[in-house]
C-alpha cells in the first residue's frame, strides 16, 4: 500500500495515543477471554448418518474417462481412483458417514475499508443422507438421493463426477427443494495429512485442524497477536484482522497424501479441516462445482491445477538486473536516492515512485493523491528525470489503484472523481449514491469494474498518464474492498462479485499492456487476487507486513505467504523489503530496525523480484540508504540476487509452462521425505537447487537447518555436506552470511560461488 507520511508534530497523534492507552486498559482486562477465543478451532464438520436403498447395498463400479468410481453399498462410501496411475485414490469418503449435506443459512456483513465482519447463522440442517441411485448419465457417474433434517424436511440432491481430460475429475453437487442456501461436500482425511495452498496465507502453512474461510479482504495488523489485534479492531473498524485474513485467497489445496481439489465457486466458501478424519467444503448456494486432480507428486498436481486457472509468464528480463528502489518526495529527492545507491555499487534495475500524482495534506499527514494524473509541480523537470534513468539503464515505475478522490478542484476533466460520478462509473449504495470509503484523512470512491465503459475509460487514463509518461510498470494496489451489499452495473453485489473484483482489476492491467505493446516488457504488480488472477498478472506482492520478526504478520509470515502462494499458482510473488506497516503509538513500537531490514534482505534476495519500500512512516524506519553498513549489506544481497538471474530465468520458464513455484517448500521436490513436511516454512527452496534457512529472531547468529537427500555446498565456506537420507545441523548465520546451500555441481552452485568470490575480492565481507 502507498506510504502515508505523518508529520512529526501531527496534532492528531496525541489524541490517538490517548485512545490507544484507554484501549490498552480494556485489552489487558480482556486478555484471558481473548486467549480462549484464539484457541477455539471453530465448529466441527457436519457429519450425519447415511442410509442406502436396498438395491445399492452392495459393491458397484462405474467409469468416467480414466477414473473408476467405486461404491461400497455396505458402508455407504465412495472411492475414486485413477486407473492409469495404478488405482491411485484421488477422492474417498468416510464409511458410515454422510458425505453430502445442506443447510438453511443467513449472512450479514459489516465492511470497513476492506475489512469484513461476517455474521453467519445456520438454521435447518439437512445432515441425514440417503442414496437412492448410482449410475452413469452422458458419461458422468451420478449419485442421487435425498438429504433430510431432524424435523423431517427433505431436499433432493445429485452429485455428478465426470472426467475432464487426463487426471482431472469434475464434480457438481446440486440440491433442489427445501430451504437450502448452503451445501457441503465431505471427504475422508487422515490425522497426519497436511493441507497446503489456499492462496496467499500468512499465519499458517499447513491448514490441518483449522476452519479456513475464502473471502478476499485486507490482511490486518495484529492478525491474532494480542492486545494489538483487539485494539486495532476496537479503534479502527476491525483492522486487527484474523489469522486467515488475506488479500488473495484461493479455494484450492493439495495434501501430503497427493490429494488435490479446486472449488470453482466464486462466492463465500469455507474449508473445515478441524476433524482429523473428515475434510469438508462449505459453499454458499445450492450448487457446488469444481475439480479433483490426480497426480503422484506436488509438481504434477500443480501442473494439472494451473492448466485450468492459468499460469504466470516469465518476468521482463530487466527486472532481474538488480534492485527496484522505492523513493518519493519529488524529482530532486528521488534522483539523490538513486545516485547514492549507485555510488555504493548497488545494482539498480528500477525506480518506483508512488507519489507521481502528487501529495495532499490531510489530518493524517501527506498522502498520495488518488487522481491519476502526473503532477508537474511535485515532479518538475520530468524529461530530465527520464533521461537520467535511461543513462543508467533504470526503468521507472509508478502507482495506481481503483479508487478516486475529490481533489476539490473546479469540475472538469482534471478531477477524475467528478468525471466518474457524472458518468455513473462508481460503485453505488443500494440507494444509488456513490459508495464512500472513509480512509484516515480522506474519502475515496471505488470504480465499478463490472461496467465495460468504466473499464475502457480507466484503461485510457492508465495508457495516457502512466505509459504515456514513460513508466515501465506500476503497482496496481487494492482491489479487496468491494462491499457485499453495494449496487453495481451488473446488478447487486455479492460475495461472488466481491471475490471476482481482483480478477477484473488484473484483467484491466493485462489489457493495457496488450494495447500498448508492453506485455512481456512492463512490470505490473498486484496485491489482491483470486483463483484465476495469475492468468492475467505479471507479478504479485505480499502486501503490508508489520515491521516485525514474528510469524503472524512479520518477516516469518512473509515466507509462509511466499510458499502458500507458490502452491496456489501465484508463482511471481515477492514482498516489500523490510515490511511496510509501522506502529509507534503507545504502547506499541513496531519500526524497521537495521537488523530486521538486513535479515529481510537475506530472504528477498532469493525471490523473483527484489524491491524496497520506505514504509508508511519513512522517517521512523531504517532505510536502505540509512547507513554505510546497510548499504554494504544491500550491495551483498543484491549481488547474490543478480548473480542468480540465469538460474531464475530457467525457473520462470518452468513456472510459465508447468506452474512450478519459484519459491517452494522442501516437500515439493521431496514428497516422500516426512521431514520435508515437518520443516514447514522454516526453510524454503529457490527452485530445486538452492536452500535458504532464514533467521527469524533478533540477535541470533546461527540457525538449525535440515538438508534433504543430496550433496549440498554451503555458499560462504564452500563446505560440502553429503546425505543419503536427510541431515539436520546447526550452522553459523550472522547478518550478511545467511544460511544458504546450493546443490553441488549445478548452475546455481556455480553462480553463487562466483558471486561470493567477487564479494570477497571486493572486500565486501560481512561484519
Amino acid at each position: 500500500m502507498e506510504a502515508a507520511r505523518v508529520p512529526p508534530h501531527d496534532p492528531r497523534r496525541r489524541g490517538r495515543s490517548l485512545w490507544l492507552a484507554g484501549g490498552m486498559l480494556l485489552a489487558l482486562s480482556a486478555i484471558p477471554a481473548l486467549a480462549l477465543l484464539a484457541a477455539e478451532p471453530g465448529p466441527p464438520p457436519i457429519a450425519g448418518p447415511i442410509s442406502v436403498a436396498k438395491g445399492l447395498q452392495r459393491p458397484l463400479q462405474r467409469a468416467t474417462g480414466d477414473f473408476a468410481v467405486r461404491w461400497n453399498g455396505l458402508t455407504g462410501s465412495l472411492t475414486v481412483v485413477d486407473t492409469r496411475l495404478r488405482d491411485q485414490v484421488v477422492f474417498a469418503t468416510l464409511p458410515h458417514t454422510a458425505f453430502l449435506a445442506a443447510a438453511q443459512g443467513s449472512m450479514t456483513s459489516h465492511e470497513h475499508i476492506g475489512y469484513f465482519q461476517l455474521g453467519r447463522q445456520r438454521g435447518v440442517t439437512y445432515d441425514a443422507q440417503t442414496v437412492t441411485s448410482f449410475g452413469t448419465v452422458h458419461g458422468a457417474v451420478t449419485i442421487a438421493g435425498t438429504l433430510a433434517s431432524s424435523t423431517g424436511q427433505e431436499a433432493a440432491y445429485t452429485l455428478s463426477l465426470a472426467a475432464r481430460g487426463p487426471q482431472k475429475l469434475s464434480y457438481r453437487l446440486s440440491v433442489r427443494g427445501g430451504e437450502v442456501e448452503r451445501v457441503y461436500l465431505s471427504w475422508r482425511s487422515r490425522r497426519s495429512e497436511g493441507y497446503y495452498g489456499f492462496g496467499v496465507q500468512f499465519s499458517a502453512f499447513d491448514m490441518q485442524g483449522r476452519l479456513l474461510p475464502i473471502l478476499v479482504q485486507e490482511h490486518g495488523y495484529g492478525r491474532g497477536v494480542q492486545p494489538l489485534t483487539f485494539l486495532a479492531d476496537l479503534l479502527q473498524g476491525g483492522a486487527g484482522g484474523n489469522w486467515y485474513n488475506t488479500y488473495a485467497p484461493v479455494p484450492f489445496y493439495l495434501t501430503s497424501t497427493m490429494q488435490a481439489l479446486y472449488s470453482e465457486n466464486r462466492g463465500y466458501q469455507a474449508f473445515n479441516l478441524t476433524d482429523p478424519e473428515i475434510g469438508q467444503l462449505e459453499v454458499d448456494g445450492r450448487v457446488a462445482r469444481g475439480l479433483i486432480f490426480a497426480g503422484t507428486s506436488p509438481a504434477r498436481l500443480l501442473a494439472q491445477y494451473t492448466d485450468v486457472v492459468g499460469r504466470m509468464p516469465a518476468l521482463p528480463a530487466w527486472t532481474q538486473r538488480g534492485l527496484i528502489v522505492a523513493a518519493e518526495g519529488g524529482t530532486r529527492t528521488v534522483l539523490h536516492r538513486v545516485s547514492q545507491l549507485l555510488a555504493a555499487h548497488v545494482p539498480v534495475a528500477g525506480l518506483w515512485i508512488q507519489d507521481w500524482s502528487g501529495l495532499q495534506r490531510t489530518s493524517f499527514g501527506e498522502q498520495v493523491v488518488w487522481n491519476w494524473r502526473r503532477s508537474p509541480s511535485h515532479y518538475p523537470h520530468w524529461q530530465r528525470l527520464l533521461a537520467y534513468l535511461r543513462q543508467h539503464r533504470i526503468r521507472l515505475l509508478g502507482y495506481v489503484n481503483p479508487f478516486l478522490v475529490d481533489t476539490g478542484k473546479p469540475a472538469g476533466p482534471q478531477d477524475l472523481y467528478l468525471v466518474a460520478k457524472a458518468r455513473g462509473y462508481l460503485v453505488k449504495t443500494t440507494s444509488g449514491r456513490p459508495y464512500a470509503f472513509h480512509y484516515p484523512g480522506r474519502t475515496a470512491y471505488l470504480v465499478d469494474l463490472t461496467n465495460p465503459r468504466t473499464v475502457a475509460w480507466l484503461q485510457g487514463i492508465i495508457r495516457r498518464q502512466l505509459v504515456g509518461n514513460g513508466f515501465s510498470g506500476w503497482m496496481a494496489d487494492f482491489g479487496e474492498e468491494l462491499p457485499l451489499s453495494a449496487s453495481l452495473y451488473r446488478g447487486p453485489s455479492s460475495s461472488a462479485a466481491h471475490n471476482s473484483y481482483p480478477v477484473l482489476w488484473a484483467k484491466l492491467q493485462d489489457a493495457v499492456l496488450r494495447q500498448t505493446g508492453l506485455q512481456g516488457k512492463a512490470l505490473v504488480f498486484l496485491r489482491s487476487g483470486f483463483a484465476t488472477s495469475p492468468r492475467y498478472a505479471t507479478a504479485f506482492w505480499l502486501g503490508d507486513q508489520l515491521e516485525s520478526w514474528g510469524p503472524n504478520n512479520g518477516l516469518e509470515s512473509s515466507v509462509t505467504a511466499l510458499l502458500s502462494a507458490g502452491l496456489s499458482g501465484f508463482t511471481m510473488e515477492h514482498g516489500d523489503l523490510g515490511g511496510y506497516t509501522s506502529l509507534v503509538q503507545f504502547p506499541f513500537r513496531y519500526v524497521r530496525t537495521p537488523a530486521l531490514l538486513m535479515r529481510w534482505m537475506e530472504v528477498d534476495a532469493f525471490t523473483p523480484l527484489l524491491r524496497s519500500h520506505e514504509g508508511n512512516l519513512p522517517a521512523r524506519n531504517a532505510q536502505i540508504w540509512s547507513s554505510p553498513a546497510i548499504e554494504r549489506e544491500l550491495t551483498r544481497m543484491t549481488s547474490l540476487y543478480t548473480a542468480l538471474a540465469p538460474y531464475r530465468a530457467r525457473l520462470m520458464q518452468e513456472a510459465a509452462t508447468r506452474g512450478a513455484p519459484i519459491d517452494r517448500p522442501l516437500f515439493f521436490d521431496y514428497p516422500r521425505d516426512p521431514r520435508a513436511y515437518a520443516v514447514g516454512a522454516r526453510e524454503f527452496m529457490l527452485g530445486r537447487d538452492v536452500l535458504i534457512a532464514p533467521v527469524y529472531t533478533p540477535n541470533e547468529a546461527q540457525v538449525r537447518v535440515y538438508l534433504p537427500q543430496g550433496t549440498w555446498v554451503e555458499i560462504w565456506s564452500q563446505r560440502t555436506y553429503r546425505t543419503s537420507g536427510g541431515r539436520s545441523l546447526t550452522v553459523a548465520a550472522p547478518i550478511g552470511r545467511p544460511a544458504v546451500f546450493a546443490r553441488a555441481g549445478t548452475q546455481a552452485q556455480r553462480l553463487l560461488a562466483g558471486a561470493v568470490s567477487r564479494l570477497d575480492k571486493a572486500g565486501g565481507s560481512s561484519r
